[in-house]
């Protein structure tokens, strides 16, 4: 293989982590390839909580370094894709027999400065009985505090990092999983499941939930590291939320439930933490969903039922196996493994395990540290594509309104709701689309939508749009998601 054909780093596994390293490496100048067996963010990145937030129960467990850190990149994140995440409120109502007011009032003041906030206000206390939001809570709830996180399309997270790692030069490769990995005298020669061969000089490991096995039996080291497999359960029902507030439900376990408005008409609620060990059978229980609905049940006026959930939903977490530890108690941080190659000593190959969606771009940050430290940092500051809308110093969120504002004044044809939420999936990307014309509207998508998902965004499958790229599965009848699926030959 010549010299010239080698790559700097591959990477296997197309979840946030594994897109996130690409962007970065990218845009370092470095040659960089990714493989990815299904779809970019087929796993757990399509499957959270949607959540961009410092983690506030993990004070509790004395985190706080992860969470000052995840804190600032809650900013970093809203700045640089506003488009596809936002500023959320939550209401946490108080039940003293759980957790002391005075308790969480200090973890909140504690939450508000441990990083510094522009995106983001500050908490402060709720009488329930004298809030819109009261009526939704039984009547034992009196007092609430209301604070804020993020939230984010964790999907379109991972798409856009790879857009963003493509448009620098990385090749993205779906569908297309590593199936043979050899040691050679430059580093590594990997075979995809296409029959492409690729050297490199670096190989990562971004598999998420099978990094275990891609490291035992791909990349063969005696040194794989061990996972704890966490399966977080979802359910979404008709929007039972009063206003815009999600909210932070306490358990008697010492758990937390969120309780989520999604997209418009929906409750999103989660999440379960139940040890599994097979990623790829991932799919709510029957008691996960029991749990959901008896958590949130415990906190409403009006209880909700199973005839109520109009979609179900789990992801596996993958997190680092920490001995005695409750998967409640586990830590939320990443570790980086390197594999040491046992002839010439140096590092064969390095293994990414855990980290959370708001913290992956500082992950890839600590992963190019250690892997090429001569090359130089250039993310925090850069929007990932469609985020690039006009700054004029306010908050994101008020840049983005300005802009969809003209974006609608340039196109007084388009339905106001059209605009809107083309803008939320794409941000300036919807641009040329509005330009060109959307086409035949395919029963709530447009025919534009879909070319640019498959040509820009690499969805193959009606599943890819419908339930990853958008949420629209959730608004198309059965007859609109088939025509989605004829488009992409189902």
């Amino acid at each position: 293989m010549a010299a010239d054909d080698i790559l700097d780093l591959l990477i296997i596994g197309g979840g946030v982590n594994g897109a996130g390293v690409a962007r970065d490496a990218a845009g370092r100048g470095l040659k960089v390839a990714l493989l990815e067996a299904g779809d970019l963010a087929g796993g757990t990145s399509s499957a959270s909580t949607k959540l961009v937030h410092g983690g506030l129960r993990y004070l509790e467990f004395h985190e706080f370094a992860l969470v000052r850190k995840a804190l600032a990149e809650r900013e970093v994140i809203l700045r640089a894709a506003p488009h596809i995440s936002r500023p959320q409120s939550f209401l946490l109502p108080l039940e003293p027999h759980l957790r002391p007011g005075w308790v969480i009032g200090a973890g909140l003041f504690l939450y508000d400065h441990l990083a510094r906030r522009r995106e983001i206000p500050g908490s402060s206390s709720v009488k329930l009985r004298q809030d819109a939001a009261g009526p939704a809570f039984n009547a034992d709830l009196t007092r609430a505090f209301r604070f804020w996180d993020g939230w984010v399309d964790d999907s379109r997270l991972v798409v856009l990092n790879a857009q963003d790692a493509a448009a620098r030069g990385a090749e993205i490769r779906t569908r297309d999983g590593a199936v043979r990995a050899q040691r050679t005298e430059f580093g590594w020669e990997v075979e995809s499941a296409s029959g492409r061969r690729f050297g490199t000089r670096h190989l990562l490991n971004c598999a998420g939930p099978w990094a275990e096995t891609v490291a035992r039996e791909l990349i063969a080291a005696p040194d794989a590291p061990r996972l704890s497999l966490v399966q977080g359960g979802h359910i979404v029902t008709r929007r039972i939320n009063r206003g815009k507030d999600a909210w932070m439900l306490q358990q008697p376990d010492g758990r937390i439930v969120f309780v989520i408005p999604w997209e418009g008409e929906f409750s999103l609620i989660g999440t379960t933490e139940t040890p599994v060990t097979d990623p790829a059978a991932k799919a709510l229980t029957g008691d996960e969903e029991a749990y959901l609905l008896a958590a949130v049940n415990r906190s409403l006026a009006r209880p909700i039922g199973a005839a109520d959930i109009v979609h179900r939903f789990a992801g596996v977490r993958p997190l680092v196996l920490e001995e005695g530890k409750s998967a409640r108690e586990t830590t939320r941080d990443w570790k980086l493994v390197p594999h040491v190659d046992p002839n010439s000593g140096g590092m064969a190959a390095m293994t990414v395990v855990g980290g959370k969606i708001t913290t992956y771009r500082l992950l890839a940050e600590a992963v190019l540290k250690q892997l090429f430290p001569d090359t130089k940092r250039w993310t925090k500051d850069v929007p990932l594509p469609g985020g690039d809308v006009p700054r004029l110093g306010g908050t994101a969120q008020a840049d983005f309104a300005r802009w969809l504002a003209h974006a609608e004044g340039r196109h007084p044809d388009y339905d106001p709701r059209i605009l809107e939420r083309m803008a939320r999936l794409y941000g300036t990307g919807a641009e040329p689309m509005l330009d060109a014309g959307l086409g035949e509207n395919m029963g709530g998508l447009f025919e534009a939508e879909l070319q640019h998902m498959r040509d820009r965004e690499w969805a193959r499958t009606a599943e890819d749009v419908l339930w990853r790229r958008t949420k629209m599965g959730l608004h198309m009848d059965e007859k609109g998601r088939a025509r989605v699926a004829r488009f992409f030959g189902g």
